[in-house]
């Protein structure tokens, strides 16, 4: 009997973060989708869902995996975007953590990358013709779990105003003539799309990881405040040290919003309006910094 090897894991390929898109007819440009990096793997009639890290979720994917059955091939391996969509067809990393193993069925996964294809390792191919392959290979069904990742040529500054304007998270610029390689690469970059708000301090927490103080913001709506996230304090000099010397004036031992997720905040009254650069596109705060206070 003759063994065979089934397909395994690969580490996948990732950006790296730039402050403007790259130009030229070498690039091409894909609107981030705000969901969980995973690797679709297909072989002898069946499918596995891998996160990015390599964890086996296939279980929590049943529609992506169902839908990947039905492709017309033997084998594949797959890279894309677990996502859901809201109602107006964004992608909604929130909306997606409460549906994950509950409704996979309303999970959409985006398919931009073909590694390997009916017993054929593609990686060495340039990216143009990895996707050419991709594109046949996933059909056009609007209705079905897996979707193409269409890609825009041209200026990809044009594009990023435009993802950000409409409150995306970022694009990604690839070029054409590029072969995969896992981890972190220059021939894939990210450009992120941040916004500024103003919000008001409720708290003062620390993080877990760095110990950095951090600022729990909230904002106002008409029935009282809702709390909008955390985010760390990016101020220096005289505007850091009247920060604080408000937040001290303003302590209370009265906690803002109660939760059990939260313990050591130093709470004070909503009263203090800060400036917050934060990443566009999602409900709560995500990689935001107090970048000075409000007039």
């Amino acid at each position: 009997m003759f063994r065979v090897n089934r397909l395994k894991f690969i580490q996948p390929q990732l950006p790296s973060s730039v402050e403007e898109p790259p130009e030229g007819a070498h690039w091409i440009h894909e609107v981030k989708h705000d969901g969980c990096r995973s690797l679709l793997l297909i072989e002898s009639g069946g499918a596995r869902v891998f996160t990015r890290n390599g964890f086996d979720w296939s279980d929590r994917y049943g529609g992506i995996v169902r839908a990947a059955t039905a492709l017309p091939c033997t084998s594949a391996i797959i890279d894309g975007e677990a996502i859901v969509q809201d109602e107006q067809g964004a992608s909604d990393f929130a909306a997606l953590q409460s549906v994950i193993g509950a409704r996979g069925n309303s999970i959409i996964f985006y398919a931009f990358d073909l590694l390997y294809l009916n017993g054929q390792d593609l990686r060495q191919r340039e990216l143009q013709e990895r996707r050419e392959k991709l594109a046949e290979l996933v059909a056009s069904d609007q209705e079905s779990r897996i979707q193409f990742s269409e890609a825009f040529t041209g200026s990809g500054t044009n594009l990023f105003k435009a993802c950000a304007e409409l409150g995306l998270e970022s694009i990604v610029s690839k070029h054409v003539m590029s072969p995969y390689r896992s981890g972190r690469t220059k021939t894939w970059l990210k450009t992120k799309c941040f916004t500024e708000s103003t919000f008001i301090v409720v708290g003062l927490d620390r993080d877990r990881k760095t110990g950095a103080p951090r600022a729990l913001l909230a904002h106002p709506e008409s029935d009282g405040m809702s709390y909008a996230g955390a985010a760390f304090i990016a101020l220096n000099g005289k505007s850091r040290e009247r920060f604080f010397a408000e937040l001290d004036r303003l302590t209370t031992s009265w906690a803002s919003f109660n939760t059990s997720r939260r313990t050591g905040v130093a709470w004070c009254r909503p009263q203090l309006a800060v400036e917050v650069k934060h990443l566009a596109g999602s409900k709560r705060l995500r990689h935001a910094t107090v970048r000075r206070l409000a007039k």
